[in-house]
């Protein structure tokens, strides 16, 4: 602003913009270029009925995905509306979509259409997405945008639409892609020839993201020269606050292979395992009488505000309280020191699982706080880890990794970067082509919606101006559902 209201520098500035390709306005920036135009006319012209056929087929998914967009979105709202009302929100953590959205330039009068979506859960930069993962978030959302062009500009040249160049921009911090058409050529062809257009973003997004599901399922069997699996949890990072951080704790490189009884053979069984010991009562340890009574010592007992017993001095770090029955008094209590009472004993629930052994032996059971537990980890050769505390801080500060390096020159954190940047794919991709499909202003749904309207109603609908009206009307409802979906979504991350 400052440079174009400069007289003396406005013209060279302006100069220097074009000649580069540069525009540039507040909270937006975006070069475009004929560089990559050779390129784009040899993917549209390479084997033209291969190229019919397939976006024929996206023209299909197009309009399908265009109905199941709004049905999805009205859903979405009823879910928001309904969590908003509820005093407790049920989770629902086996539905996530995130969504960021970029409108295109088809060489029409588009203006950008930037969302932020999500249902239910949201990622937002700098509010609630780690800035650990930003990489991956704005690399996919770059990769899904420019595939979704190059679906676009090869579907125009192969319907004999000019194309006039690609670019790239910026919204405030969002990258993004377009192409650039030539207007006349895409209005003068016919209503199917368009909707081949208009939906092969939407279908290279969709197509991108299930290659990404495709290598992410196969990743074992890709890595497996290199990596192998099924034999634990390769930790890959430990946070500094992290409570398995310390001189006998968790490190970089160790492989978890079970956590109490529980055996680990992934990550997968490691959040199992996590989850399920946070569901179930305190697992207790078999300890013979004569070695209870040994380490045992005699202490005060008294009741927590929760109404869980405590045995044990609140100096010590190394003793716990633990309870148990001898079948005669009503439960006993004694302070052990930890390691020496569990380290290499047998779990159990009840004192009848501790009678395989001709030894008699007693199941002691750590008398911790409601949610708190005691984990024993197991990763060889190293001594066992043991865990006090809630499981989720285990499993929140704790990063893993199914795939252990065969050779020892080879990184630990490859695997994980394929996989995290997968699932980015997955999600954003798949999100870019459902939202885009919405028949709204200014996104792809827009101009399906009236090319659709075109091929389909103009037999029934004559005037043309009333079929624009049918169209606009939709139209208006289409962004209205969606309006509403992003203004409850972002209240659903600020206000919560």
């Amino acid at each position: 602003t400052v440079l174009q209201s400069s007289s003396s520098l406005k013209a060279s500035y302006e100069d220097w913009l074009l000649t580069y390709g540069l525009s540039v306005s507040p909270f937006h920036m975006r070069w475009q270029t004929a560089l990559f135009n050779r390129q784009f006319y040899n993917w549209g012209r390479w084997k033209p009925r291969f190229l019919y056929l397939w976006f024929s087929i996206g023209m299909v998914f197009g309009i399908v995905a265009m109905f199941g967009s709004v049905i999805l979105l009205g859903k979405t709202l009823m879910q928001t509306l309904t969590q908003m009302l509820t005093e407790a929100p049920k989770a629902q953590n086996d539905r996530m979509l995130q969504v960021v959205v970029s409108g295109i330039s088809l060489g029409l009068p588009l203006s950008t259409c930037f969302v932020l979506l999500s249902c239910p859960h949201k990622q937002v930069p700098g509010v609630n997405l780690p800035v650990s993962q930003l990489a991956y978030f704005f690399s996919a959302i770059l990769i899904s945008g420019v595939i979704h062009e190059v679906g676009h500009g090869v579907a125009a040249i192969r319907e004999q639409v000019r194309f006039n160049g690609f670019g790239i921009f910026i919204f405030i911090v969002y990258p993004g892609a377009f192409v650039d058409l030539f207007t006349t050529h895409l209005q003068l062809i016919s209503p199917v020839q368009q909707l081949r257009i208009f939906c092969a973003g939407v279908w290279h997004n969709f197509v991108l993201g299930v290659a990404s599901l495709i290598v992410l399922f196969l990743l074992p069997a890709i890595l497996f020269p290199f990596y192998y699996t099924g034999v634990g949890a390769l930790v890959t990072e430990v946070t500094e606050d992290s409570p398995a951080n310390g001189p006998r704790g968790l490190f970089v490189g160790d492989l978890v292979t079970s956590l109490q009884d529980c055996p680990v053979y992934s990550v997968e069984d490691w959040n199992y395992c996590l989850g399920d010991i946070t569901e179930k009562s305190q697992i207790g340890y078999c300890i013979n009488a004569a070695t209870l009574q040994q380490l045992s010592f005699p202490t005060r007992v008294y009741r927590r505000l929760d109404g869980t017993v405590e045995c044990c001095s609140n100096n010590s770090l190394t003793d716990i309280c633990f309870s148990y029955s001898n079948n005669l008094d009503s439960p006993l209590h004694a302070c052990l020191p930890a390691r020496k009472a569990i380290e290499a004993s047998q779990v159990c629930r009840t004192n009848t699982d501790c009678q395989k052994d001709f030894v008699p032996s007693l199941c002691v059971t750590p008398s911790l706080e409601n949610q708190t537990r005691l984990i024993r980890v197991k990763h060889p050769p190293h001594m066992d880890m043991l865990f006090v505390g809630h499981p989720m801080h285990l499993q929140y500060t704790v990063s893993l990794s199914s795939f252990v390096p065969r050779h020892n020159f080879l990184s630990i954190d490859l695997p994980v970067v394929i996989e995290t940047f997968c699932k980015y794919l997955i999600s954003l991709s798949g999100a870019l082509a459902v939202i885009n499909a919405v028949p709204c202003f200014a996104l792809d749904g827009q101009w399906i919606l009236n090319s659709f309207l075109e091929a389909t109603l103009s037999s029934l609908i004559v005037e043309k101006q009333n079929r624009e009206l049918v169209g606009f009307l939709i139209l208006l409802a289409g962004s209205a559902l969606l309006a509403a979906n992003v203004a409850l979504g972002l209240w659903m991350v600020t206000a919560r």
